[in-house]
């Protein structure tokens, strides 16, 4: 889809002067290779590399403050350096929300509400001051600085928004990615029939969030969490190489850059009867996630499954498994195994949620290296987070759980 700007003497500067691509079949191909690349490098550098979730947090908003002030100096739209910017954007949006959640135990509900809230004062401080949301309007560096901030939070509550689906639904991310897609066509439809630009834009801009996560999610999920399992080392490879020759071939044919701007015929009449449009769009997803959320449905990819525990002899784990992933594990019980001792309950279960997604990117390297060793630990961990999460915790059975999976990783 595209937007027009309503303001004249942006359009005579436009080819110019404008920071930002035109929104052609391009803009959407390469801006959901940047939402899956946002939620795959993400868990990579996090889990697969072992940095951490805060020190890569840190690592990735310094990134962004280098990139975005190279992209804030330039004087036009340049392919590489716009694109850059949404990549860093969108992997550092990923991780603001997942420290929320891993970090804090802030729920997906409240941090999908709280983004949402965040993205509206932006949006009507920007109108309050510039009087348009056009992204053709992006001439100046207030417009620019105020884009980027909207951008910023759009990954941030995409990420939520996603999350939280799958949570209450139960969908495996194959399955969840049709809902932000179907949606995203409903809107393509209502701004073909005459829904104001502006909003269908950014409409579909937020949905590819979710859309390109949930996909990111499909890829590198082991196969056992309805994924492909691909792994997020290796689609992340896969999107970052698109993204590059998308870029490589826009900066060559220069075909997100139009130099004339013919601006489409507007119809306030149409315009409202489609924000009615919108409404009813809205109104079935949240019909379809309240039937989605009534059904019987197991956990989410990625929680814990039903515990089996197994015999494991001593020092198996340590003789079979590389001795840093068996350090790691280890620390992560033992800290986990502090706070439940000290009461720290909330600060237990983000533990568990880290121990959880760090197990769950080696799985497919200890699995291979041996199956009856990563089966034997993979069942003491989940007694552990089956005991963290329980809605009523009880600290014995927490510290048993705890103990028998540190017996193991000796």
């Amino acid at each position: 889809m595209n937007e027009t700007t309503d303001v004249a003497a942006v359009k005579s500067s436009h080819s110019m002067l404008s920071k930002v691509p035109e929104i052609t079949v391009w803009f959407w191909v390469i801006k959901i290779l940047c939402t899956t690349v946002g939620e795959s490098f993400a868990d990579w550098i996090d889990m697969t590399l072992g940095v951490g979730l805060v020190p890569t947090a840190v690592i990735f908003t310094a990134v962004l403050a280098a990139v975005l002030a190279w992209q804030l100096t330039l004087d036009r739209y340049t392919p590489f350096v716009y694109w850059l910017t949404v990549v860093v954007l969108s992997v550092t949006g990923t991780l603001y929300t997942d420290i929320l959640t891993d970090q804090f135990g802030v729920p997906l509900v409240t941090s999908s509400a709280a983004f949402g809230a965040v993205l509206a004062v932006v949006f009507s401080v920007w109108f309050a001051r510039e009087r348009t949301l056009s992204i053709h309007s992006i001439t100046t560096l207030p417009r620019e600085s105020f884009y980027w901030l909207a951008i910023l939070v759009t990954f941030a509550l995409g990420t939520a928004v996603g999350d939280w689906t799958l949570e209450i639904t139960g969908w495996g991310p194959g399955i969840a990615v049709l809902l932000p897609a179907g949606v995203i066509v409903a809107i393509v439809a209502g701004w073909k029939l005459g829904a104001n630009a502006v909003l269908s834009f950014w409409l579909a801009y937020i949905l590819t969030r979710p859309l390109g996560a949930n996909m990111g999610d499909w890829l590198g999920f082991p196969t056992d969490q309805r994924g492909l399992g691909l792994g997020v080392g290796v689609t992340s490879v896969i999107f970052l190489t698109a993204i590059l020759a998308t870029i490589v071939y826009l900066t060559v044919t220069k075909s997100d850059v139009i130099e004339s701007d013919a601006p489409r015929a507007v119809n306030p009449s149409r315009e409202k009867v489609m924000v009615g449009y919108f409404a009813a769009v809205a109104a079935a997803t949240i019909g379809l996630l309240t039937w989605a959320n009534a059904q019987p449905h197991g956990a989410p990819p990625g929680a814990e499954a039903p515990v089996t525990i197994t015999a494991i002899a001593p020092g198996q784990a340590a003789a079979k498994f590389p001795a840093v992933d068996v350090a790691n594990f280890r620390a992560l019980t033992e800290d986990m195994l502090i706070k439940v001792k000290s009461g720290d309950q909330e600060g237990a279960t983000a533990s568990a949620k880290k121990l959880e997604t760090n197990w769950d990117a080696k799985q497919p390297t200890l699995k291979a290296m041996d199956g009856s060793t990563w089966a034997a630990i993979d069942g003491r961990i989940d007694a552990v987070l089956t005991s963290i999460r329980d809605v009523n915790p009880d600290p014995a059975t927490e510290t048993q759980a705890l103990n028998d999976l540190l017996t193991a990783l000796v």
